[in-house]
C-alpha cells in the first residue's frame, strides 16, 4: 500500500474538497481519498504508486495548484486498548 500526499492550493470550503476526491477517484484505482481545504491536503492510499503527472493534471484542470507531491509506504495502523 502507498500513502501518496498532495499539497494543493485553491480549496476553500468542502465542496472543493468533495470535488477534488472525486476527480481522483475517478481517474485512478484508490482505497481511500481524504482532502482538507484548511490544511491545503489531500491524502490518497492506493495498492500502486499513482502517476505524478497525471495526479497533477488531474488536479490542475479543475482548477486547483498542485504544491507538492509525496509518497510512502504506508501501513494499517493496529487498534489497540492496551499500551506497551
Amino acid at each position: 500500500m502507498i500513502k501518496t500526499t498532495l499539497k494543493i492550493d485553491g480549496m476553500m470550503c468542502g465542496m472543493c474538497e468533495a470535488h477534488v476526491n472525486n476527480a481522483l477517484r475517478n481517474d485512478f484505482q484508490v482505497k481511500n481519498v481524504t482532502s482538507s481545504h484548511s490544511k491545503g491536503e489531500t491524502e490518497i492510499i492506493s495498492e500502486n504508486p499513482l502517476d505524478e503527472a497525471k495526479l497533477r493534471e488531474i488536479i490542475e484542470n479543475d482548477g486547483y495548484k498542485v504544491l507538492s507531491v509525496a509518497s510512502e509506504p504506508y501501513v494499517k495502523k493496529k487498534f489497540s486498548l492496551f499500551r506497551k
